[in-house]
């Protein structure tokens, strides 16, 4: 097997072409893109990436530049398993979560797609195959939005070809909330699957409260009610709220979803592949959904994971992310009748464009807090 040779780091901020909020992290003007590119002993190259939503990027890319590289350099490129543990030991005493398991989600993602690309093989069909197409929704960003410019925002996703649609909640009255939760399901019509995310807004009681006053607007999930921290609570909402719970993307490991699964306290888990710990993780919280009968949903990169759930008969939909990469990629996610489609091509199949990713930076902190460029900016290390 070839062994490890190099890894290079990019680190970019790419601005959102409007102004995002949801009910905790406010605005958000911008989104932190960190990408590992490895290479094997033949020359053959596998990338991976993640992201923030505009704080932390920098210690990532530091992780992935400087701690990352002599833990991995020279092991056998094919032994994922073993690479993701020695990397997870070597980093979980200043880790176990935040950048560290971020850093090493974008190096599993990478290994990953280098293990297909040598196999000649899509990533869906060498983490086993099940169904290319995969039910997809649009994931809105749109809590500050009036409810006209929010049916207007979903008949434009509609019109893109998506048949599941999740809006925003948490604002500061729930009369709010309902009246525009209400006005979608009028929208959408009955049945229509529409999901509704609080970004971790309310108390536990504030939840319940908000679950029951939404049941007759009949959504397939409310996401992320609380903190995540608080596994006691997500059990009390679902037992006393009526709504199906969907949960995970502040989860950064298998053992946080298992405390989660196995407390009955989720109803959809969520993992989300750049955070979770990568391709590796993803699928085993997937497998572990499974053994409890329960769907697995996902959180944000799109491109990638449309090949997990496609390898997954437990899958449920995946989310279309507010935070695309269509502009900087050659082949954008696919829609074919509500369906994403995993691509046939080798790896996860995603091809950035390099090149035009805008003005390069040496990596220099001064720099990294001091810009303010409207375009696509990178680092490389």
């Amino acid at each position: 097997m070839p062994r490890i040779a190099t890894i290079e780091t990019g680190l970019y901020r790419i601005p959102l072409p409007l102004t995002l909020s949801d009910s905790t992290h406010g605005e958000i003007v911008a989104f932190e893109l960190i990408t590992c590119r490895i290479r094997d002993a033949d020359g053959a190259e596998g990338v991976g990436y993640t992201y923030t939503v505009g704080r932390n990027g920098g210690a990532v890319a530091d992780i992935l530049k400087r701690e990352i590289p002599p833990l991995v350099e020279g092991r056998e490129a094919d032994d994922t398993e073993a690479v993701w543990h020695h990397v997870w030991w070597g980093l979980h005493y200043g880790g176990r979560g935040g950048p560290a398991v971020l850093a090493l989600s974008a190096l599993d993602i990478a290994l990953w797609d280098l293990k297909a690309r040598r196999a000649k093989l899509p990533l869906y069909q060498l983490l086993g195959g099940f169904d290319a197409r995969v039910p997809c929704y649009a994931g809105g960003i749109d809590l500050d939005l009036s409810v006209e410019a929010l049916l207007k925002q979903t008949d434009g996703n509609l019109a893109k070809g998506f048949r599941a649609i999740k809006m925003k909640v948490g604002r500061s009255d729930l009369k709010s909330d309902v009246a525009r939760v209400a006005a979608m399901r009028k929208h959408l019509g009955d049945g229509f699957p529409l999901m509704a995310d609080a970004n971790m807004k309310w108390t536990v009681e504030e939840a319940i409260r908000a679950a029951r006053a939404f049941v007759p607007c009949d959504l397939t999930w409310l996401e992320e009610p609380i903190i995540p921290d608080d596994v006691a609570g997500h059990v009390r909402i679902m037992q006393a709220g009526c709504v199906p719970i969907e949960a995970g993307e502040n989860l950064r490991s298998l053992w946080e979803f298992k405390n989660y699964i196995a407390s009955g306290a989720v109803s959809y888990p969520e993992p989300d592949v750049t955070n979770c710990g990568g391709v590796s993780s993803f699928m085993k919280i997937a497998r572990l959904a499974e053994a409890f009968n329960l769907p697995v949903t996902s959180h944000g990169a799109h491109d990638i994971t449309v090949h997990l759930l496609a390898a997954c008969p437990n899958r449920s939909y995946l989310e279309a992310h507010g935070f695309g990469l269509d502009t900087y990629i050659e082949h954008p996610l696919v829609l074919e009748d509500g369906k994403a489609l995993a691509p046939a091509r080798p790896g996860h199949g995603i091809g950035f464009d390099w090149e035009g990713a805008g003005e390069a930076f040496a990596i220099d902190d001064a720099l990294l807090h001091a810009r303010h460029s409207k375009g696509l900016d990178v680092e490389h290390g």
